[in-house]
């Protein structure tokens, strides 16, 4: 994990709420997670605290802070649009947010209890989501690209798997690159979607989270999450709730899966939840 480039903890979102948020200063402050790009810390029994520890998370949260709130009220699940916006300050160099807290578990540890309904549930999400975007929406140099971006970084990745899972994966990535480039215009896209983004809560998703790496282009990269989460036959009714991946796309979106599940498995060893996603994901798309 990469090292935090200042230093967040409790004491510090504690003096930041004080001194910008009075109002919320007195609620108990537990720490959550302390991740690869930002300390999250529960506030009360309502909110968390995003506070990023690097500068490129920094970005994300200005992305989330700008965008959220508008995509917010389009779309059929509740997302993490923040309530309030913490400035820099001569103690801390970037934004913050303070963002509503959901009940519920990461689909990667507590499954849906009817996956055929969860599938539609988030098909009928990334179709709301997926509208057009505007043209100073954030654009990210790894997600939404053309296939033909992620070649080396998969390639690479091959050389790692098992040899006999090579010469499938290889054809399977192949055939993905070859298939027609989105010719649409760029759309909303989350841009992180996998099973440690999507909250379920009582048997049901429930929410979905994170969206630092909020983008637009091909709709193929989001999804992806198909093959990170259901079974063929599962995936076949996120596809008819999304109602609109026509062959291309859905060829891309499973190399696309292909891809990413490559980096969670080559980047994972200190992870273990996120290698299990991505050997999940490896496996479905060799199906």
């Amino acid at each position: 994990m990469p090292s935090a480039e200042v230093s967040v903890s409790v004491d510090l979102v504690r003096r930041l709420l004080d001194e910008q948020h009075p109002d919320l200063a007195d609620l108990p402050v537990e720490v959550l997670a302390n991740g690869w790009d930002n300390l999250v810390c529960r506030l009360g029994k309502e909110f968390l605290v995003r506070l990023p520890r690097r500068a490129v998370a920094a970005e994300l949260v200005a992305h989330e802070q700008r965008w959220l709130p508008e995509l917010a009220d389009c779309l059929p699940l509740p997302v993490p649009a923040p309530v309030r916006i913490g400035q820099p300050t001569a103690q801390y160099p970037w934004s913050w947010s303070v963002v509503p807290f959901f009940p519920g578990r990461i689909a990667a540890r507590s499954e849906p209890d009817d996956p055929w309904s969860a599938a539609a549930t988030l098909g009928g999400f990334l179709d709301a989501l997926h509208a057009p975007a505007p043209s100073e929406a954030p654009v990210n140099p790894a997600r939404g690209i053309p296939l033909a971006g992620r070649a080396k970084g998969v390639l690479t990745g091959l050389a790692h798997v098992d040899v006999d899972d090579r010469a499938t994966a290889l054809q399977i990535w192949e055939t993905a690159a070859a298939a027609p480039a989105w010719n649409g215009p760029p759309v909303w896209l989350h841009g992180d979607l996998h099973p440690a983004n999507i909250l379920v809560d009582r048997g049901r998703i429930s929410a979905v989270i994170d969206f630092g790496d909020i983008t637009s282009g091909d709709p193929a990269t989001d999804l992806s999450v198909a093959w990170t989460l259901f079974t063929a036959e599962q995936r076949a009714a996120l596809r008819q709730a999304y109602g609109r991946a026509d062959d291309a796309t859905w060829e891309r979106a499973r190399g696309w899966a292909l891809a990413l599940s490559l980096v969670f498995l080559s980047h994972s060893a200190d992870n273990p939840l996120m290698h299990g996603i991505g050997e999940r994901a490896f496996r479905a798309v060799l199906e």
